[in-house]
């Protein structure tokens, strides 16, 4: 049962809770503060609306659908509803956000954006938003996830942007974090860091969290009834965040998040932070991590690139720790099984992280009557070399 009385949105002082803040370094305070002191009133005024509805709805190509998927449905003799995001433009969520921070950038007269990423959805997005606004790109990625996603790296390229392979630690998305915030503290000035996801010190959270709002906004309006569930996958948050974001607060919409249980949860090869990990600060917020008793980040295992993350989202560790929302697993072979699945019953093939949200519909029994809304946060060609291991 939900507890409508813990408020699920950030306070004054960029927390949920017991969870969030900016545990920064010096360099980075007046960075910080810029944003803090601006993102809200820009984001509010009419000029930045106009213009980012305007990119959404002709150049990203929203709303997005939802789609009643009736073989599926069958199968799992329940109704369940798939939210589009896979045919955004770039395949994926990320643009929403990577356009509202270009704009934001742009009003803060930053001339150069770094960004990291890891399936490199978020990569392509950023490098997109750059291509179009003539802007100076540079991505940091794991050097793992730059040979496993080799198709999103030859687009960002193609897009202009200058990629930089990341070798220290896991060489995964991590990694690439850490690099990106080290590029920042040099470059204080002219750069604005666009981060993906819903981690961070504040206010990326509630920055990137307002920017996918965008996708609960459009199910309240194009469901035919208010979903019974809501499913998404989750690495850092942001696409789980964005279809939640306006049903926080209606107890009788069941809201669940799946992390990644890689090789199983009893295993030392998982990503499954919510399920195994405890409160700490990782890149400059306090959330729930996997780490050792000493504080040694656990390097995580996901065979989905995006969700290969050993922390997640503030706000989401705030909704777990107040049962708001649901949260499980899929292992690696779980959301494959589901990814075949949905591809041969709906001619769909998802993005191995978005194959983890299907994955929860083996995991429960459902009612006919049950309305379940997925949101289908990418789409599966980046993911072909590592689907093809299973044909």
């Amino acid at each position: 049962m939900k507890n409508t009385k813990i408020s699920n949105h950030i306070d004054s002082e960029g927390f949920y809770g017991d969870y969030g803040g900016a545990f920064i370094p010096e360099m980075l305070q007046p960075n910080i503060e810029e944003l803090k002191s601006s993102y809200i009133e820009i984001l509010d005024s009419k000029e930045f609306q106009e213009e980012f509805k305007e990119l959404l709805r002709n150049y990203v190509g929203r709303p997005t659908p939802i789609y009643h998927a009736k073989r599926l449905s069958e199968h799992y003799k329940t109704q369940i509803y798939l939210k589009r995001e896979d045919l955004c433009h770039t395949g994926a969520h990320k643009i929403n956000n990577a356009l509202g921070q270009i704009l934001l950038a742009k009003r803060l007269k930053k001339s150069r954006i770094i960004a990291e990423t890891g399936a490199g959805q978020h990569g392509v997005a950023t490098a997109t938003a750059c291509a179009l606004m003539g802007m100076q790109c540079v991505v940091y990625m794991g050097a793992v996830d730059v040979e496993r996603q080799s198709p999103n790296v030859d687009r960002m390229k193609m897009l202009g942007a200058e990629v930089i392979p990341v070798h220290s630690g896991s060489k995964t998305l991590k990694d690439a974090t850490n690099e990106a915030i080290r590029d920042w503290i040099t470059n204080p000035t002219d750069t604005h860091y666009i981060i993906g996801s819903v981690v961070g010190p504040h206010p990326y959270p509630d920055l990137v969290a307002r920017l996918q709002s965008v996708i609960s906004e459009e199910i309240i309006t194009q469901m035919p009834e208010e979903p019974t569930h809501i499913i998404a996958c989750i690495g850092g948050g942001s696409n789980a965040i964005g279809a939640f974001y306006h049903f926080l607060d209606k107890e009788h919409v069941n809201l669940i998040g799946v992390e990644a249980a890689g090789k199983g949860i009893h295993t030392n090869e998982t990503a499954a932070t919510l399920t195994l990990g405890t409160t700490g600060v990782l890149h400059a917020c306090m959330t729930t991590l996997l780490q050792t008793k000493d504080g040694q980040v656990i390097e995580p295992h996901s065979i989905s690139a995006g969700l290969d993350y050993p922390g997640i989202g503030p706000q989401h560790a705030h909704l777990h720790q107040n049962k708001s929302v649901k949260y499980v697993s899929a292992t690696d072979e779980e959301a494959v099984a589901a990814a075949f699945l949905l591809t041969q019953k709906e001619g769909i093939i998802p993005a191995l992280e978005s194959a983890h949200a299907f994955a929860y519909l083996e995991q429960q029994e459902w009612e006919p009557t049950d309305r379940i809304l997925i949101n289908l946060s990418g789409r599966g060609d980046k993911d072909l070399s590592t689907y093809s291991k299973f044909i």
